[in-house]
């Protein structure tokens, strides 16, 4: 429960009713103990994403095998700064806009399909973990731009 009552020169103050600093100790334990586990969490998904991309070689670019790659993608740009890597966030978000339509997914060049599998897969051999790194600003912006362009926006 929270509970506002005056400070002193006519402020805000905010009181927490049962916050426990012992909880959110133990919470970021939890996570930092689970975030051993982020890496071979993020490479499967990244071989999922690949998988989908397999199976449009395999099956063809059909609306099912364009949603599962969708799927997976939209995946990614949930999971990428929670393992650590908001740049794949990004990157998987920019494929996400390119391909968040069902009838803008059996347009979606699968060349620049591939770019934005290449730089995750990029991102995470080479460390890039953001878009302050000067390699991950360059793939963004490159790839920001090819979508820009397919979409004619």
């Amino acid at each position: 429960m929270s509970e506002v009552g005056s400070a002193p020169a006519g402020g805000l103050r905010l009181r927490l009713g049962g916050f426990d600093p012992d909880a959110v100790a133990r919470a970021e334990a939890a996570l930092k103990s689970l975030s051993a586990n982020f890496e071979a969490w993020l490479a499967d998904e990244i071989a999922k994403l690949k998988a989908a991309r397999g199976r449009i070689d395999s099956a063809g670019l059909t609306a099912e095998t364009a949603e599962a790659l969708y799927m997976r993608a939209h995946d990614l740009k949930g999971l990428g700064a929670t393992y650590q890597y908001p740049i794949i966030t990004t990157i998987a978000g920019l494929l996400c806009k390119f391909t968040d339509k069902p009838e803008q997914r059996l347009k979606a060049p699968l060349a620049l399909v591939d770019a934005h599998i290449g730089a995750i897969e990029a991102a995470v051999a080479g460390d890039i973990r953001t878009e302050e790194d000067p390699r991950g600003a360059a793939a963004v912006a490159a790839l920001d731009a090819a979508v820009r362009q397919h979409l004619g926006t």
